[in-house]
């Protein structure tokens, strides 16, 4: 079984996303520590990029703010190696197709297996293109997690036959962010998945609340939860961790819970 899986095989898995660098290399560590002792099934490292299309203002701010931090991939790759010297939840890059292009697709899929990332979400390709970056990963054991959108219709069946590690299904249209109420028909888009293969769907964009997450992870196998963490990074800067902490802990029961 592959390291993501493993995620969910206890049942349904709360995923954290944080932004690396934000605020500090040295934070992110903690933040990863704490949040894998709070609950966190699977741990989401942001690598900061300059454009990233498929963000909100809450997390292109800390792409800003961790690019401006001196936060780049080496230094970001070295983190996640004493991240794993530390923990052994299961982590996975996000980031775009850019920032791996410029290090070289197979320089930073070996990289990233060194360090002992487990798997590489890239919002900016779309399934077609998804191979360029999926087969050097395979070659080094990292699994490139595709995304589903309410807009992928007759592209989900596809997009799942090729699914590897679990599917990251995005709960609304637009870019990640807060959201009040989440109306998408998620049930039927994992029913959609797993009539092709039987693979763990997490939700994730626009979820903050228990109550959301628990619902998402209801009509799915987990949730996956970005903005609401990076905007008590913001909010907290160096002292963010035990309120992150915090937070992760009551959202990881109440998904463990659904």
């Amino acid at each position: 079984m592959s390291n993501i899986r493993r995620a969910f095989e206890k049942g349904k898995a709360f995923i954290p996303f944080i932004t690396c660098g934000d605020p500090s290399l040295a934070v992110t560590e903690e933040l990863a520590c704490a949040m894998a002792e709070a609950g966190a099934d699977l741990i989401e490292l942001g690598i900061p990029f300059s454009d990233p299309t498929a963000e909100g203002p809450v997390i292109q701010a800390a792409n800003v703010r961790a690019l401006r931090g001196g936060a780049t991939t080496d230094k970001i790759l070295e983190t996640a190696r004493r991240i794993r010297a530390r923990v052994d939840t299961p982590l996975a890059f996000m980031t775009y197709a850019n920032v791996v292009y410029s290090y070289g697709i197979e320089r930073f899929a070996e990289a990233a297996a060194s360090a002992g990332v487990d798997g590489l979400i890239l919002p900016d390709v779309p399934f077609e293109e998804k191979e360029e970056f999926a087969a050097p990963c395979r070659r080094h054991g990292v699994e490139v997690v595709s995304l589903i959108a309410p807009t992928s219709h007759e592209r989900i069946a596809t997009i799942a036959r090729e699914a590897e590690g679990f599917v990251y299904c995005v709960s609304s249209l637009g870019v990640t962010g807060v959201r009040g109420a989440i109306t998408t028909d998620v049930g039927a888009m994992v029913r959609l998945v797993k009539r092709e293969k039987d693979i763990p769907c997490a939700v994730g964009f626009g979820i903050s609340t228990p109550e959301q997450a628990a619902s998402m992870a209801s009509q799915s196998d987990g949730a996956i939860v970005g903005s609401a963490i990076v905007k008590l990074c913001e909010k907290y800067g160096e002292d963010c961790v035990p309120h992150v902490a915090r937070y992760v802990r009551e959202m990881a029961e109440a998904v463990h819970g659904a």
